[in-house]
């Protein structure tokens, strides 16, 4: 009797600072700890990685005992199902010795038999609160039309992806868009997103209730926000009619029709047109 394929093993990643707008990558990481059967598997400690001055250790009481939690990569082991059990990261983004770091990071996967890694993150853009919030999904196979086109800046994750497509591991990034006028607020609507494209990824259901309600309560606040500011009220009406042509663009177009690929690009570069 032969043995069947190897189930793939996800490990899921996310990381504080620069990589998490509104902080709604780290909180899926923070939600799924919080929602399902988890335990703490290893920890990376922060010698040489991190800038105490940027990244500062916190001071905590904890039953009557004084404590000084420094900065730290942690990684949980979580059941999802009784069939599917994932490796999730959580950590600010280090300060110094990227690849060092990286190269710990996947060292750790391989202990655990991690076969593909997903990087979450969330970033500030031009987009209306009132729609679906822009997802964008990469893969060392389908690369998105946004990381085709960008130069510039990069966080860990993307160094991280990079490493791991090296070593022959099968790499996702997911990242959420988020309204650059929502930028004081922990965004719920980002992290319930990220956990839907999640879901889809890991082929699993997952638990978003108590999400809901919170990012009702996200999109209430922005919508009061734009109501009591004429000038963003404007400018989100402008973003919902952009969002709009876009998402009409690709609707309209058949997948795959050189004609429907000629229509897209035409929608995106009147939108680009039209940024500020």
């Amino acid at each position: 009797m032969t043995a069947g394929p190897m189930q793939e093993k996800f490990m899921i990643s996310a990381f504080e600072g620069w990589n998490d707008a509104s902080q709604a990558a780290s909180e899926v990481i923070h939600y799924l700890i919080s929602h399902y059967e988890s335990r703490l598997v290893y920890e990376i400690n922060s010698d040489g990685y991190y800038d105490y001055q940027s990244t500062r250790p916190m001071l905590c009481h904890i039953t009557g005992h004084t404590r000084i939690i420094w900065p730290h990569t942690s990684f949980y082991e979580i059941q999802l199902s009784p069939t599917v059990q994932v490796l999730a990261q959580i950590a600010p983004e280090p300060n110094y010795h990227w690849k060092d770091y990286c190269a710990e990071v996947l060292r750790t996967a391989q202990a655990f038999d991690v076969t593909h890694i997903i990087t979450l993150g969330a970033m500030y853009a031009s987009c209306p609160h009132t729609r679906p919030l822009p997802i964008d999904i990469s893969s060392a196979t389908c690369t998105c039309e946004l990381d085709r086109e960008y130069n510039g800046p990069i966080g860990i994750t993307t160094v991280l992806d990079q490493m791991a497509c090296k070593t022959g591991a099968a790499t996702t990034s997911m990242w959420v868009s988020i309204p650059e006028y929502m930028d004081t607020d922990i965004c719920a609507q980002g992290t319930l997103q990220l956990m839907h494209g999640l879901s889809t990824l890991l082929n699993t259901p997952l638990d978003t209730k108590d999400l809901q309600s919170k990012a009702e309560a996200w999109k209430t606040k922005a919508a009061t926000i734009a109501a009591c500011d004429d000038s963003l009220s404007s400018y989100v009406t402008r973003l919902e009619h952009e969002y709009d042509l876009a998402q009409h663009a690709r609707t309209v177009a058949s997948p795959g029709a050189p004609q429907a690929e000629q229509l897209v690009k035409e929608a995106e570069a009147f939108l680009k047109r039209m940024e500020p």
